[in-house]
Parts: structure tokens; C-alpha cells; sequence
């Protein structure tokens, strides 16, 4: 059975729950029908905020509480992310999939933390490679993943229940690149790809006065037609009813108004990159 295009899609960050819940009933709407396998995203709690001043989240405790009432009221399935080996088993009791930042993607505690949480609560795991990384080196998460999986009980295929996402690399002060050969790279180690469509337009730092993040928006559609040919297994994108108001990420996210059009164009170009047969044969 074809697995459905993993969607991962919502604000950066919990506002509030009325803001958060008014995303993810407009998601619904606009993503009702659709051949995809739909999670709603949201932080709650920004841990790697540019500055002290930064905009963090309600924490675990009650952001849990406002997403838990989220799922209630939508039926949507949950991602967050976790930010410390301990906060996994409470954050798996809670939500459907699991997610390590991209600055802590080489913290074997958070991975073996996470792997563990997942395999005991029947939830998924995503990692993001960090914008420091060769793809090639995510080899290793991959490798920590599967140690934990061979002292469990578990006999699910990896690609069953662990992701990777492709956020970019730093590319000198202030700027990532996205490099379309990792998505190649990384599916060979067996796991599915997601890209980031959001941070991956990121400017690390060069928001007003170094005290944020900036972002060139004006680049997102074109990168994420781009990775989708390129192979990507599925899409995570930040968004927002007003990106330039929202308190994290406001110069990346994307318009929510947009998602549903947006995600159908993605959808046709993955169809038409799936069914077309690769003529090199895979070299030693």
C-alpha cells in the first residue's frame, strides 16, 4: 500500500490556543480530502530564540494542554518537538509524532530519549538535520535510531516510524543553502525525507538589530517545487493568518490563506516525479 504524502503544517510557535485553534480548523478546511497524511505542528516552547527578549511559548505543561484540547476539537494528529531527554515520554504521551530540533539533531541522549518514547507509545520520530551537517552524516542519527530499535520489541520497519528533514546548510554569516542532491543521499540510509520549507529560507540573525531571524519568503515556493522533483517524501511548512504579526519566524512563514493551493501544486509535481523511471543504473 503507497504511503500518503506526509504533511506537516501550522504556526511556528503557540501564540495562544485561540490562534492556534483558529489554524488548524482553517488547515482542515483548506487540506480536507486530500491524499496526504496531515500533522498539526506547533511549539511550545522556543528554546534557541535569537535573543533574550525573543517570544518562547506557554512550555511544555500548558502547551501540551492546548494542543491535547486542539486534537479534541479538529481531530487532527499532532507534532512538536521536545527539547530535553526527559521531556519525551510526557510530549509521546500527547502527541502522534515526535521531533528533534536541528541544533540538538547529534545529542545522542535526545535521539536514544526519543526512539525509546516513540517505540513505547506507537508515535513517529522526526530528526532535522542541522544546517551543519553534510547529508551524509546524517547517517549517524539514522544509526542511533536503528541501535535503539534492535533493543526494543518492535519489528515495524524503520521507514514506518522515522523521518529526516532537510532544513538547509550554512552557507557562510546569514545564510543556508538547500542542496537538492540530499534528498538522494539521504533516502539511501532507508528513511523517508521531508523538506522545510519554511526554515530552510531562513536568515539565521539578520532580522532588524541581530535580534531575530530574517528570511526571504519570496524563495519558498520556488525551493519547495524544486525539492519535491528533486525526491523529497513529504513537506513541512510553517504558517500563519499574518506571517508579518507572527511572534516567531514571521519572515519565513507561510500564508495560510495559501496552504491548500499550494499543497495541490506539490502534490501534482510528486505524482509526476514518482512514476518516472530513473535511467542511470545505481553505481558501486
Amino acid at each position: 500500500m503507497a504511503r500518503l504524502f506526509p504533511l506537516i503544517a501550522g504556526p511556528c510557535v503557540i501564540e495562544d490556543e485561540g490562534l492556534t485553534l483558529e489554524i488548524a480548523q482553517e488547515l482542515k478546511r483548506q487540506l480536507q480530502g486530500l491524499p496526504i497524511d496531515l500533522y498539526f505542528k506547533a511549539s511550545f516552547d522556543k528554546a534557541n530564540r535569537t535573543s533574550i527578549d525573543g517570544f518562547r511559548g506557554p512550555g511544555m505543561e500548558a502547551g501540551l494542554t492546548i494542543l491535547s484540547n486542539i486534537r479534541a476539537k479538529t481531530g487532527l494528529k499532532l507534532l512538536t518537538d521536545f527539547h530535553t531527554p526527559d521531556q519525551a515520554e510526557p510530549v509521546a504521551q500527547i502527541v502522534d509524532f515526535l521531533q528533534i530540533p536541528a541544533f540538538l539533531c547529534r545529542q545522542t541522549d535526545m535521539i536514544i530519549a526519543g526512539a525509546e518514547a516513540a517505540l513505547r507509545h506507537g508515535r513517529k520520530l522526526n530528526v532535522k538535520k542541522g544546517q551543519f551537517l553534510a547529508p551524509s552524516d546524517a547517517k549517524n542519527i539514522v544509526e542511533k535510531v536503528m541501535a535503539v530499535q534492535k533493543k526494543s520489541d518492535s519489528k515495524a520497519p524503520i521507514s514506518d516510524w522515522f523521518y529526516l528533514i532537510e532544513r538547509g546548510t550554512s552557507f557562510g554569516y546569514n545564510t543556508l543553502v538547500v542542496d537538492m542532491t540530499s534528498f538522494q543521499c539521504m533516502k539511501e540510509f532507508g528513511v523517508p525525507v521531508i523538506y522545510d520549507a519554511t526554515h530552510s529560507v531562513q536568515s539565521p540573525g539578520a532580522g532588524p538589530g541581530g535580534k531575530s531571524t530574517g528570511g526571504k519568503r519570496q524563495y519558498l515556493e520556488s525551493l519547495t517545487r524544486a525539492a519535491i522533483a528533486a525526491g523529497a517524501d513529504g513537506l513541512f511548512m510553517e504558517c500563519h493568518p499574518r506571517p508579518p504579526e507572527a511572534k516567531s519566524d514571521a519572515a519565513n512563514a507561510f500564508y495560510l490563506e495559501h496552504v491548500g493551493a499550494f499543497v495541490r501544486q506539490l502534490l501534482a509535481i510528486h505524482e509526476l516525479v514518482k512514476n518516472q523511471p530513473k535511467l542511470l543504473p545505481k553505481e558501486k
